[in-house]
């Protein structure tokens, strides 16, 4: 894990630690568009604080080093930095998503299959929707929580918040993928284009809820699991070592 020379293109915009070519293994410009538009930066810090506090995020100490894995323009990380915390780090394989981000996280763009993080290094670990984009159910996963269970520190915690198939879910892309709520509802069709573009990682993820629990489990003890809204809230403690789980 050797960390490259940092890059930036001006002071205005961060430094990002390269660790794999920009647009190597992703990204979809049509996606990232709709997740522009879908919701304004504002509106996605002020929705992270409130998943943050109900996870009980707002009770570690100011001091612990956090991550946020996928984590886009970087939303995530000024909701944590609002809460007090500032020393951050930030992973994602989108550079021009990274770009937006401004503030004093250390950025890395990097896979978080391969985390160019030291072992034993993060006190926190947060993801909030990039599980459901990875390619392969389980292997990848496997690959980010044990990424995730190798760079926090024994007492440390991940925190994830992901899509999950309830009934609220399913109405709602029942509701917003209809062509006459496309066309005039905004925000809707921002969804319903990013679900587009995603169509086949988002229903792998969806349509397999044990897999992703037992692999979840079997890298972290879990503090909270609930499935509620639409959404998937899991906080767990490290496993040292991970269980081992025959393939299903």
């Amino acid at each position: 894990m050797t960390d490259r020379e940092p890059v930036t293109a001006d002071l205005s915009k961060p430094v990002i630690h390269r660790h794999v070519a920009s647009g190597e293994a992703c990204c979809d410009p049509a996606w990232e568009a709709a997740y522009n538009r879908f919701e304004t930066a504002e509106e996605e810090i002020a929705k992270f604080i409130r998943r943050l506090r109900k996870l009980g995020v707002e009770r570690r100490p100011r001091s612990d080093r956090c991550a946020e894995l996928f984590c886009g323009r970087g939303g995530g990380l000024v909701a944590l930095e609002r809460l007090g915390f500032h020393d951050l780090v930030g992973v994602d394989l989108s550079e021009s998503l990274l770009t937006r981000y401004r503030g004093p996280a250390e950025l890395h763009l990097a896979d978080c299959r391969d985390l160019p993080l030291e072992s034993d290094s993060l006190d926190a670990v947060m993801v909030q929707g990039g599980l459901h984009h990875l390619p392969k159910i389980p292997e990848d996963l496997d690959a980010v929580l044990r990424e995730a269970n190798r760079v926090l520190r024994p007492d440390g915690r991940l925190y994830v918040v992901e899509p999950w198939r309830t009934p609220f879910l399913t109405f709602v892309h029942a509701v917003v993928e209809r062509p006459l709520v496309r066309k005039v509802y905004a925000k809707g069709d921002a969804l319903a284009t990013m679900t587009d573009h995603e169509r086949d990682t988002y229903e792998q993820w969806l349509g397999q809820p044990e897999v992703v629990v037992r692999s979840l489990e079997s890298h972290f003890e879990p503090e909270r699991r609930r499935a509620a809204w639409g959404k998937l809230h899991f906080v767990g403690r490290p496993r040292r070592p991970p269980l081992q789980v025959p393939p299903s």
